[in-house]
């Protein structure tokens, strides 16, 4: 019999991945991270391209909603970012990818066992990409927070470049974990503050009791009531909260079974003992504005409510505008399942502990093939306003996001030579924070046209 083990080999050791992570350099110095080219480019012209996929009712609200304020303008605009991130050289070191870490897109959820998670929280744009696409979009946020409340710029330069150095710091002592025990790695957000100071102990103690009472039952009581029969439906509340026709009533109807078939077994069995009770168009975010969400209540017997969002899964930008080829395993996924299999399938990579209620479905609505993905709605999901935090818990915020996104991309087989790309930090951090501040800068401008071009 043939020995099967004959040709056996070990994967690479760390240190030989560490050293094909500094020899990335001759290729693409670490210094280039800082360039940022500013011409021939059409950054309205991108978002009216989104647009044109979406609910063109809902597009006002959108636009509204981005021109609240220059941060809110860069939360909807991952796809100029990523048009943007393209069009320079980067590492060619692919990890698993958010697709848009900025700061808000940090925060807390219930695990499966009810304790508080703290996370990133948003993979609509999820996908493989440059790992400094990730930490670039995360520090671009912060400085744009930190300008937005008018802080002193030594404060802003150094909450962003300490994300970066601490990002690099937790990836390096990451990578000397083993695999496993770095998929075991999580952030409980009650245990993760006792270290910290007063100042910050007391903002994100404030964001963990919001978050404590952003449950599916206060949802439930809040979005719904009960009619003559005991069914429970959603109070209308347009444009942000609106019934559907039946058609799109009836086909929801026809597709919760192909949702419970991509769900864990132990939460079929559950949602075996509910019916579904109403459907309702939900409007969400910024940026996601427009895309096809809706809020789905099921009930049981006793009248207990259980609340799925499902939401409508394009192409991930990294993909769409940033050109960054995906893995085939990934494409021949999204070929079976639909983009909302890719969200789910990146979700559950990239957080440590994901919601047990994850799934997606293709196809839901005639008018063309849209997928979508689901997930429990508001269960204990909260975030911090980093525009309103004190200096010292900006700074300390920013480090605690870097630090999130770090244990994110280690999940990677590639995070070691990410590791040995970055060696000690202070070069990939000078070039980061000057690209931050340009990037700034441009999406201000950005900002200031698609306000003008408003009027």
């Amino acid at each position: 019999m043939t020995d099967v083990f004959a040709d056996w080999t070990a994967p690479p050791a760390l240190n030989a991945r560490l050293a094909a992570g500094r020899e990335r350099r001759r290729t693409t110095s670490r210094r280039t991270l800082a360039a940022l080219t500013t011409t021939d480019r059409d950054p309205l012209g991108i978002l009216a391209a989104q647009t044109a996929t979406r609910v063109q009712e809902l597009i006002p609200l959108r636009d509204e909603r981005m021109a609240a304020s220059p941060f809110a303008f860069y939360r909807g605009t991952a796809a100029i970012m990523a048009a943007d991130l393209a069009r320079d050289s980067h590492s060619q070191i692919l990890v698993a990818s958010c697709g848009d870490a900025h700061v808000a897109n940090f925060g807390f959820y219930a695990s499966p066992q009810r304790t508080l998670m703290f996370d990133l929280n948003d993979f609509d744009e999820a996908g493989w990409a440059p790992w400094e696409w990730d930490l670039k979009r995360l520090v671009t946020s912060i400085v744009i927070a930190g300008q937005a409340t008018s802080r002193d710029e030594t404060v802003v330069r150094a909450a962003a470049l300490a994300a970066v150095q601490t990002y690099a710091r937790s990836l390096a002592a990451g990578v000397r974990r083993s695999a496993l025990v770095r998929y075991f790695t999580h952030f409980d957000a009650v245990t993760g503050i006792r270290n910290m100071d007063r100042e910050s102990r007391r903002a994100l103690k404030a964001a963990i009791r919001d978050a404590e009472k952003r449950t599916g039952d206060r949802a439930a009581r809040k979005l719904t009531e009960v009619g003559a029969n005991g069914r429970l439906t959603f109070v209308e509340r347009p444009p942000t909260m609106t019934h559907v026709d039946q058609t799109v009533t009836a086909r929801v109807h026809e597709h919760i079974a192909d949702y419970v078939a991509t769900a864990n077994v132990d939460v079929r069995v559950v949602l075996q003992q509910y019916v579904v009770a109403d459907l309702a168009r939900r409007v969400v975010g910024v940026g996601s504005v427009g895309t096809r969400c809706y809020v789905v209540v099921f009930q049981d017997g006793e009248g207990n409510a259980l609340l799925l969002q499902a939401k409508e899964a394009g192409r991930s930008v990294l993909e769409q505008f940033g050109g960054i080829e995906q893995p085939a395993a990934l494409t021949t996924h999204v070929e079976q399942y639909g983009q909302g299999a890719r969200v789910v399938a990146l979700q559950r990579i990239l957080q440590a502990v994901s919601d047990p209620f994850l799934g997606h479905l293709r196809n839901m609505l005639a008018e063309r093939e849209i997928d979508f993905y689901v997930r429990q709605f508001h269960d204990m999901k909260g975030g911090v306003d980093m525009e309103t935090l004190d200096d010292g818990p900006f700074h300390r915020y920013a480090q605690v996001c870097a630090a999130t996104l770090a244990r994110a991309h280690s999940q990677s087989g590639t995070a070691a030579t990410v590791a040995g790309y970055i060696g000690n930090g202070k070069v990939v951090g000078d070039a980061i924070l000057e690209y931050a501040f340009a990037y700034a800068a441009l999406s201000l401008a950005d900002y200031t046209a698609f306000v003008a071009a408003r009027a």
